[in-house]
């Protein structure tokens, strides 16, 4: 009895369903087959701009993306070219800077070469002259050397002798105390 009912509760839905389908399609079917049409229309439309837009977005994005590899290969290629100008920039400098260091060790060579030449020619110079002034003085020390002994010579020969000079003194002494008698002076009685 159940089911009975329940298929006639159906049935009936169903029925008025029907019959509320006929009262809207009688009141708004004109209307609502207008409102079809014009959302068919509109739909149509919608899809050929959405298709319309996609072909452009797509062209778009295809011109964009060529766009963009050509400046990424631009942008490569500029790298690249900046980038073999710094190695080549760098190569130049290391260059210089070995070249300078090549020049910088002659320098300093040649500067200990003349260095080493200047000590050896002062040395030189150093040694000749003690040489020279060692010579000289030998020479004056000779010189000086000769003459003291010339003048000890000349006063050996020129001093008096002790025992001359002691009785000099004492011949002195006894003419003033007038007991030396010369023999001549005797007879006269002068002192």
């Amino acid at each position: 009895m159940e089911k009975i009912e329940k298929s006639a509760a159906t049935e009936i839905e169903q029925a008025s369903g029907a019959s509320l389908e006929k009262v809207r399609d009688i009141l708004f079917g004109v209307q609502m087959r207008d409102y079809d049409k014009r959302f068919a229309r509109l739909e149509e439309r919608l899809a050929k701009d959405i298709a319309d837009l996609k072909d452009d977005v797509k062209k778009r994005l295809t011109a964009l993306e060529g766009y963009v590899k050509k400046e990424v290969e631009s942008l490569e290629d500029r790298i690249k070219a900046e980038q073999d100008g710094r190695t080549e920039q760098i190569k130049d400098v290391h260059r210089e800077m070995k070249d300078n260091a090549k020049a910088f060790e002659k320098k300093t060579s040649s500067l200990d070469d003349q260095l080493a030449k200047s000590q050896k020619d002062l040395r030189q110079q150093l040694l000749d002259q003690n040489k020279r002034l060692s010579d000289e003085i030998r020479e004056k020390t000779a010189e000086v050397l000769a003459a003291l002994e010339k003048e000890a010579q000349e006063l050996r020969t020129e001093k008096a002798d002790r025992t001359a000079l002691a009785s000099l003194f004492t011949e002195v002494a006894m003419r003033l105390s007038n007991e030396f008698k010369l023999p001549g002076t005797e007879k006269t009685g002068n002192g």
